[in-house]
């Protein structure tokens, strides 16, 4: 029996082309195997984001090797694009494949290894897409791919390329079959979700993408993964109000709190327009969660500028806040900045927000006491 095993790191796309990759992988006859089982096949989907995810998307190459001398490692995913030949350098490191042409894998494996399996195989091999998604009570579901904005500190769009949406069509079909499999949330996820369907003709965008997977007969959420404050619409608040699907909750990078920073990074709003964006939204959906990004560190962040971040979070009041400290990218503009910040003041300050963070959870979480809310249950704790 031939075996494959999986590593993924990263974010929610890479999650879903993981899953989709794992079932090209069974539809061409391998056994997915899990823990420390030994496989001849592993497959490392890499991430690229900071250098955190740069060493472990590297751990965990070389744990496949360590498991198994033997294996072919197939390495795919971010990290690939800038760092090929270090990749190809690792031992047991057998065929690396670019983000483009993961949903190829398969067949490039194929053709790698000499036809390796059975050329009169399943039509669907080929085929990216997903019918379930491993380990998860809920199903994360790539919409779009790529980025078009330039923030001075990302090397994902670097990586991932200008956005491109998929067709709506397929989208609607492979969350009718998730929902028929017995999906009860589905995550609408890409690198740019607010960017879905600019590129497409005719044009689409994400409130009509919304609205056709709102109409799927089921008992199913939705869920919007990330979006970004420029691209929350008076349209995208008057379905999120109006459907019965949509879980109130929206996941919205702010980065920093303080006008100068944010210019630094190329993000294209003001602390102002962010919280009066906030605002509306809360107009519209009074128990809307809000969750949010800040990176904590940036260069030329000094204490005053860092304050008037935790003042912003202060005013906002998100449920969650996703708290990193600033990663030093090559080929990215910030890249060549100057200004930084010493590591010890950037643990000081990821400390400090840590903990406004939580009390604005348990403020907003408060809210609820005693009242009757239907919830997924995602996993049992004993």
């Amino acid at each position: 029996m031939k075996t494959v095993k999986f590593y993924t790191i990263g974010c929610k796309v890479n999650q879903y082309e993981t899953q989709a990759i794992r079932e090209q992988f069974q539809n061409a006859g391998f056994q997915v195997l899990e823990n420390k089982q030994m496989a001849s096949v592993y497959v490392v989907n890499t991430c690229t984001v900071t250098h955190r995810a740069d060493r472990d998307s590297i751990y965990f190459i070389r744990r496949a090797y360590r498991e198994n001398p033997n294996a072919r490692i197939i390495v795919t995913g971010c990290l690939p694009r800038f760092d090929k030949d270090k990749i190809a350098g690792l031992p047991g490191v057998s065929l690396i494949v670019s983000n483009e042409d993961k949903r190829r894998i398969v067949s490039l494996f194929n053709n790698h290894f000499n036809n390796m399996l059975n050329t009169q195989r399943d039509k669907t091999i080929d085929k990216f897409g997903i019918t379930y998604f491993k380990n998860h009570a809920r199903a994360f579901l790539k919409v779009q791919d790529g980025c078009n904005y330039h923030c001075s500190y990302c090397k994902v769009r670097l990586v991932r390329g200008r956005s491109r949406s998929r067709q709506l069509d397929e989208i609607v079909e492979e969350v009718s079959d998730l929902v028929k499999n017995g999906y009860l949330e589905i995550v609408l996820s890409g690198i740019c979700l607010g960017s879905y369907g600019k590129d497409l003709v005719p044009h689409s965008n994400l409130v009509r993408l919304i609205q056709r997977i709102d109409s799927i007969q089921g008992n199913f959420r939705i869920r919007l993964s990330s979006i970004e404050i420029n691209d929350i619409t008076q349209e995208l608040m008057h379905i999120m109000q109006a459907s019965k699907k949509v879980c109130p909750h929206l996941h919205i990078p702010l980065q920093s709190g303080d006008r100068d920073v944010l210019k630094g990074m190329a993000r294209l709003y003001s602390p102002e327009q962010y919280i009066s964006i906030i605002g509306q939204i809360k107009e519209f959906l009074p128990e809307i969660a809000i969750t949010t990004d800040v990176m904590v560190g940036f260069p030329g962040e000094d204490k005053r500028k860092f304050d008037n971040t935790v003042r912003l979070i202060k005013r906002i009041k998100p449920l969650g806040v996703h708290i990193f400290p600033y990663s030093r990218r090559k080929n990215t503009p910030a890249y060549i900045f100057k200004d930084h910040i010493s590591a010890s003041e950037i643990r000081t300050r990821a400390y400090v927000m840590r903990r406004v963070a939580l009390d604005m959870r348990l403020s907003y979480c408060r809210r609820f006491i005693s009242k009757l809310r239907d919830v997924l249950i995602e996993r049992e704790v004993s």
